[in-house]
């Protein structure tokens, strides 16, 4: 039988197999990171993208805030406007109420009374004033009581000032605007 030495050939032949394990380990090696360096710029674009797009609504966003500002401001204009149109309207709707007001005090003032001081807060009134005698302060809370445009007439202070040669009385009294009966008479 001949002998064939087979170990330089086997040798050759793992040398060979090493060689191709190595290349190929090199070239996956290369591979992978090629992939993964394409799935970060992947990633890295889709992030930059995405800041962008977060940026652009943020600005949009700050827009319309600012819009959302204007209109507030508008609003709370026109609810001060709409304010100092009603105050308008009702002092147009009450300014024949107070020549009304000043006729019907005129009227029921009965002789030998003078008013002194006269004040409207509301539909309450205050009236400081002078009168003859006892039975004429009477005789104006009764016309109070009797006028269309005045109602529940309240006395509170009323003294006789001795002083004076003819003893006037100083009375104080309250009474408020009568809201019913002047929406009728209108």
């Amino acid at each position: 039988m001949a002998h064939i030495n087979l170990l330089p050939w086997r040798e050759e032949k793992r040398k060979e197999q090493q060689k191709q394990f190595a290349s190929i380990t090199v070239l996956s090696a290369i591979f992978v990171s090629l992939v993964v360096l394409a799935v970060h710029l992947q990633y890295t674009h889709m992030i930059d993208y995405q800041t962008s797009r977060n940026e652009f609504l943020n600005r949009e966003i700050s827009k319309v805030d600012k819009q959302i500002k204007e209109i507030k401001s508008l609003a709370d204009e026109k609810n001060r406007l709409l304010a100092r149109m009603q105050v308008i309207q009702q002092l147009q709707h009450n300014r024949p109420e107070i020549v009304h007001l000043f006729d019907e005090l005129v009227r029921i003032i009965p002789d030998g009374t003078y008013l002194l001081d006269y004040k409207q807060s509301g539909q309450n009134i205050s009236v400081n004033g002078l009168a003859q005698s006892n039975a004429r302060v009477s005789a104006l809370m009764r016309n109070i009581e009797d006028s269309k445009w005045f109602t529940n007439p309240q006395l509170s202070v009323i003294q006789s000032d001795e002083k004076d040669a003819e003893a006037t009385r100083k009375f104080s009294l309250t009474l408020k605007q009568a809201t019913k009966k002047i929406q009728e008479v209108k």
